[in-house]
């Protein structure tokens, strides 16, 4: 034992509470039944203190997983309780906003036209009418058989049966239906263009043929039908084209010039993207063209632009060009930049319906530019004579998809004499019907400018298409309407206000419901409806 002295005094710090020391250890009983016992009773009571410590701390850990639980569950009611009530607090408001009325004062009645003086006994006919007025009402058409007939149209009062057409969008039929019958166009300056100028008899300002300069007055009980002169411009458009042809044998300098500024506004319409403040350079080379051709550099003949507008104009005081003849280079440029933005709109805007937003913005502020306005107005008739022809429902005309006929009334196109599929219609249609809006929604409150197109024209468009009867609603007809509204309520409601809203309501809501077919043309006008509701919060049904 002499050797273990070192040993006792070393000291050795165990797990265990109790400290043992190498005496206690190596000690004569070490073997004995009762030292082991001792020592299995100090495991045990080791084991239960660490089983205690385990399960307080499992305990402990419950507890935490508990009450981060309930902080959870508390928080996600309290984000449930706080959108109920911003919900609620929303549809007060939406009742409040419903529940309002304003009472909308009756028109002023319109003031009688004056006695048309008279010749020989009888009233020239065209010699008197009324001025057209914002709160004229305009005529929605209706076709029987492939001939147009005027019925008028009202704006929704409260409703959900009224027909569109707003006091503000009236002048418009008003002036083109009832307005004083104009004096001949004037024939161009220089000869050559004589297959733009028609020396027959005018019924309300259109030449009908060879003859005398004035039409005679129609026999009684015959009613004179008014042509289509948007046709009549594009059939004058053709003309021109041939009329610069012809010119350009003639003219070296003219045909190389009149090739590249073709090209140069053809690019710079394709290169026209959605991306904000990326077009400027294209805007400003289509404007530097067109007033290039303005000042006649390369000496194009000078013509009649009566030729290409609604309406015969008089010269306006203080307008910039009150002649009655343009550079004919510079009407041809117009043309190409109208046949390019309606190859844009059909190409892209049928695929993907928001490019046609930035080719609308270049028309409008290329057609308002005050250089190139005719006698105080702009030549956006050109424009608008292109999409007479290609999209004909914006205009009133309906037809039947499943005759040739109906579908020549519709705007269906011929692909080497053969009609195009119908998949390949409907994506045309759906880029012109945005293209329209796009050209006829822009905002110039805050422009010196005149707006070219007022939207107006948007809202008789929407009611020439849902003013249809059920039986002639076509697919063609919902697609242009379901694209025209697209992208652009907001657009029409700033214009209109809750008057827009019940126009809404009767064309994407009552005009499918009327549809005897529910075709899936039908049923995406109504699912417009829903969509509109729920990503902008417009009820509308």
């Amino acid at each position: 034992m002499a050797n273990s002295s070192p040993l006792r005094r070393q000291s050795y710090h165990w797990a265990s509470p109790q400290r043992l020391t190498l005496d206690d250890i190596f000690t004569e009983d070490r073997n004995s039944e009762a030292r082991h016992r001792y020592l299995l009773e100090t495991a045990k009571k080791e084991n239960e203190r660490v089983r205690q410590d385990a399960e307080r701390v499992y305990r402990e850990q419950l507890q935490k997983e508990e009450r981060q639980r309930l902080l959870d569950e508390r928080q996600q009611e309290e984000e449930r309780i706080r959108l109920e009530e911003q919900l609620a607090a929303d549809r007060v408001r939406l009742n409040a906003l419903k529940a309002k009325k304003i009472a909308i004062p009756a028109p002023l009645p319109d003031p009688e036209p004056p006695a048309a003086p008279a010749v020989n006994g009888n009233t020239t006919p065209g010699t008197a009418a009324s001025p057209a007025k914002d709160d004229a009402a305009p005529l929605a058409p209706e076709q029987t058989n492939g001939t147009t007939s005027q019925r008028p149209t009202t704006l929704p009062a409260g409703t959900s049966s009224g027909v569109l057409v707003p006091k503000q969008a009236q002048a418009s039929a008003a002036a083109q239906n009832n307005g004083p019958e104009p004096a001949k166009a004037p024939t161009p300056a220089v000869g050559g263009a004589g297959s733009l100028v028609s020396n027959g008899p005018q019924t309300n300002g259109i030449n009908s043929g060879p003859g005398t300069s004035r039409s005679a007055p129609a026999p009684a009980g015959q009613t004179q039908t008014r042509p289509d002169r948007y046709l009549e411009i594009f059939k004058s458009l053709k003309d021109l084209r041939r009329f610069m042809a012809d010119q350009a044998k003639a003219n070296p300098a003219l045909k190389a010039r009149m090739g590249d500024m073709r090209r140069e506004i053809r690019k710079s319409v394709g290169q026209l993207t959605v991306a904000a403040g990326s077009n400027r350079p294209q805007q400003a080379g289509l404007v530097a063209l067109l007033r290039e051709a303005l000042e006649n550099r390369v000496q194009s003949q000078l013509m009649d632009p009566s030729h290409f507008v609604l309406e015969p104009r008089n010269p306006v005081e203080g307008a910039l060009h009150n002649d009655s003849v343009l550079p004919s280079l510079f009407l041809y440029l117009l043309n190409i930049l109208s046949k390019a933005a309606i190859s844009q709109f059909i190409s892209e805007g049928g695929a993907r319906p928001e490019t046609a937003d930035p080719v609308g913005i270049c028309l409008a502020a290329t057609f308002s530019d005050p250089d190139f306005l005719w006698r105080g107005q702009a030549m956006i008739d050109i424009l608008m004579a292109k999409f007479r022809v290609v999209c004909p429902v914006l205009f009133g005309y309906r037809g039947s998809e499943k005759t040739e006929q109906g579908r020549m009334r519709l705007g269906w196109w011929k692909d080497g004499g053969h009609w195009v599929p119908e998949q390949q219609h409907m994506d045309r249609m759906t880029g012109l019907g945005a293209g329209f809006a796009a050209v006829a929604l822009r905002k110039f409150a805050a422009s010196s400018k005149k707006n070219p197109y007022p939207p107006r024209h948007y809202w008789t468009a929407m009611a020439r298409i849902v003013n249809t009867p059920p039986a002639e609603i076509s697919d063609t007809q919902c697609v242009v309407l379901k694209s025209m509204v697209q992208n652009y309520e907001q657009k029409f409601i700033e214009f209109y206000g809750t008057a827009a809203i019940a126009a809404l309501r009767t064309a994407l809501v009552e005009f499918p419901a009327r549809a005897p077919n529910k075709t899936a043309a039908v049923h995406s006008v109504e699912v417009l409806a829903q969509l509109l509701r729920r990503d902008s919060g417009l009820v509308l049904g």
